[in-house]
């Protein structure tokens, strides 16, 4: 190598010098350009020398290999946690209550006319009764033209609609499971709880069967919006890791009882941020046997249609013939008997809490049941009238 770089070195000065001679043969002043590439060309063939040399001279690398390489040994720990105890046996004591549920959508193939079943989205829910009852979100099954349930023991059964209630989000499947295979949820009470209250969620996010989240009571008696725009109240307000999947699950006090219905997440990007929605378990507990009699939930009312305007309350509309409105004399549009059209008559509040729109209204008779007599403030002519009204049935 070093032979080498001298003949390189030979052969640049004898070039360097025949091409640097006058016509004379005497030579010029030495330019300092050209001695200061000589140099830089000299230095990087010792560089690239040096590497090659390194390259092909220098020892192999070291063996990354142990063949004495053994598994480390495991350090034993204390008992756990009376907290984690706790924890485990809420799960396996709740988690064979709540199922997983896939909303199907029934498609025709094109080419074979063949009848598929085709998967568009899935949910959570949980067992109400041993008779096969199933609750779950409206959202969950809505569109769906048939709905498979698949209990904690991997068994999948066919579901059959009992009835929804949009206005809540709330939904009732029944599956022909036998009896000692379905393990009803114990139901508590929303009435009495406390925000900073510890709650466990249970559900199937993203399609992960029996899943559990802790967190606790961040809010009571928020509102929300349900899927048709109607206002569900009372709602649980939740930190407690709820996600796509999680819907139509239980929210369980520390006593593994039933406290609310995930329905909804606060998230700009559709995943969990620290802000769930529960419909409360005792709305839950009112609607759904309404639902398993009826198909349908029985709200009470006045049987009338409203509108709202620039003005506050709520304006009569159509008061239906044989209505509760009707025997107690309330009046929408009309002919007077100068056969002038007169408005229907405002709605300002009723047993004497203010009602400024469609909202307050409904939150006030949802605190009634059928049969109940309520006082109603209207506007008539610019005066105000009060009425008594015995609720109806409305479907």
């Amino acid at each position: 190598m070093i032979r080498l770089i001298s003949i390189i070195e030979s052969d640049i000065q004898k070039r360097l010098h025949r091409n640097t001679m006058d016509p004379f043969g005497h030579h010029p002043p030495r330019d300092p350009v050209l001695s200061t590439m000589r140099l830089v060309f000299l230095f990087s063939v010792v560089i690239l020398a040096a590497l090659v040399a390194w390259r092909f001279l220098s020892p192999g690398p070291s063996p990354v290999h142990d063949p004495a390489a053994e598994p480390l040994p495991v350090t034993p720990r204390s008992d756990l946690g009376g907290d984690e105890k706790a924890f485990i046996n809420l799960f396996e004591h709740v988690s064979p209550s709540v199922v997983f549920i896939t909303n199907l959508a029934v498609r025709r193939d094109r080419i074979t006319l063949n009848i598929m079943e085709i998967p568009q989205g899935s949910g959570s829910g949980f067992i109400w009764s041993k008779n096969g009852h199933i609750v779950t979100n409206f959202h969950v099954i809505r569109d769906a033209d048939q709905a498979h349930i698949t209990l904690a023991d991997h068994t999948t059964w066919r579901a059959r609609l009992v009835g929804i209630e949009p206005g809540k989000d709330l939904a009732v499947l029944k599956i022909e499971a036998p009896a000692e295979q379905l393990k009803p949820i114990t139901i508590g009470t929303s009435r009495n709880l406390k925000v900073g209250q510890r709650v466990f969620a249970i559900g199937n996010p993203f399609g992960l069967d029996q899943s559990m989240s802790l967190g606790i009571i961040s809010g009571l008696n928020r509102e929300i919006r349900a899927v048709n725009r109607a206002l569900i109240q009372g709602v649980i307000q939740t930190d407690a890791a709820i996600n796509p999947g999680n819907s139509g699950g239980p929210l369980l006090d520390s006593a593994g009882r039933l406290i609310g219905v995930n329905t909804m997440i606060y998230s700009p990007s559709g995943a969990h941020a620290g802000v769930g929605f529960a419909v409360p378990v005792d709305t839950v507990n009112r609607i759904v046997p309404d639902l398993i009699r009826d198909g349908r939930v029985t709200r009470a009312g006045f049987g009338i249609s409203i509108t709202e305007g620039n003005f506050k309350g709520v304006r009569i509309t159509q008061v239906q013939q044989g209505s509760a409105a009707e025997r107690a004399g309330m009046l929408g549009p009309h002919r007077s008997r100068d056969g002038y059209l007169v408005m229907g008559d405002i709605i300002t509040a009723v047993n004497e809490k203010p009602v400024e729109d469609s909202d307050d209204l409904f939150k006030i008779l949802e605190q009634f049941k059928v049969r109940d007599t309520v006082t109603v403030t209207v506007l008539r002519n610019n005066q105000e009238k009060r009425l008594t009204v015995t609720l109806q049935a409305l479907y």
